[in-house]
């Protein structure tokens, strides 16, 4: 049986999450808070990933006591999006929570950085959100319960250069929460966008390897240089940490906040 409408909620039991960019990284360990916490969840990633890694991760999701499965939509393309909703739809019944974290990007200074790198940055880390919003709400208002997460980064309220491409969709994406938030108040909807700081993720992991080989240091030197000039802290943020705070931002305990960029960065924006 699906929660009553003005149930508490802090388990999220009978809740059911989609979310992108969910095989790795911080959109796993939003997966397995949420799974924690009673929800069922869709995982999302490349249609041609590992079907080893796609078991392995739908499996650890169904040992935690819910449903889970994937779909590996490609969120740069909108009829896939559309595929991506309908069928996760169709396996729970309804679509409670939607957590946007898929994200590509491109190093580059803008006038070099490919057209066709910026058109696809726009697609996936701005133009998909936007349509698994739109097309999730109506169900949301019509249940007068949803919550809607987007992963911006601290780059969604700063900037830097050579990343023409992920600092515009990041800001982007900010804007779009705020206008999810504003249009959600009246039906128990709430909608922030998380800016986590330097995160461990498989690139954030390759950086560092990088300074290890180059400079000879140790993993935690490497760390830390890589840390230096970024986070305060001088420490990753743990992707755990951040799925136990999208956790909570789905609790009914949270039904207060909404339409804000939400730093997690060690510091990183008290610099600013």
């Amino acid at each position: 049986m699906r929660p009553e409408r003005n149930q508490a909620n802090v388990m999220l039991k009978g809740r059911s999450a989609l979310i992108t960019g969910s095989l790795d990284g911080i959109g796993f360990a939003i997966a397995q808070a949420l799974a924690r916490n009673g929800c069922a969840v869709m995982l999302n990633g490349f249609p041609n990933e590992d079907v080893a890694l796609i078991a392995a991760r739908v499996k650890a999701l169904r040992d935690a006591g819910v449903d889970a499965d994937f779909h590996g939509a490609d969120l740069s393309e909108q009829v896939e999006i559309e595929g991506l909703v309908a069928a996760t739809e169709r396996r729970f019944g309804a679509i409670d929570i939607v957590v946007n974290n898929a994200v590509t990007r491109t190093w580059g200074e803008i006038d070099a950085l490919p057209v066709e790198k910026w058109n696809y940055a726009l697609a996936v880390n701005l133009t998909a959100p936007f349509h698994v919003i739109r097309l999730t709400l109506p169900g949301m208002k019509k249940r007068m319960w949803g919550r809607i997460i987007n992963l911006a980064s601290n780059y969604g309220v700063a900037g830097t250069r050579r990343r023409a491409d992920y600092v515009s969709t990041k800001h982007g994406l900010v804007g779009l929460t705020k206008v999810a938030a504003l249009e959600g108040l009246p039906y128990n909807i709430t909608a922030n966008a998380i800016c986590p700081g330097a995160t461990v993720t498989p690139n954030a992991r390759k950086l560092v390897a990088q300074r290890m080989a180059a400079k000879g240091l140790s993993e935690a030197d490497a760390t830390t240089d890589y840390l230096s000039d970024r986070q305060p802290s001088r420490r990753f943020i743990a992707p755990e940490k951040v799925g136990a705070f999208a956790a909570f931002l789905c609790s009914d305990d949270a039904s207060e906040i909404t339409g804000s960029p939400l730093p997690m960065d060690g510091g990183w924006l008290a610099f600013s």
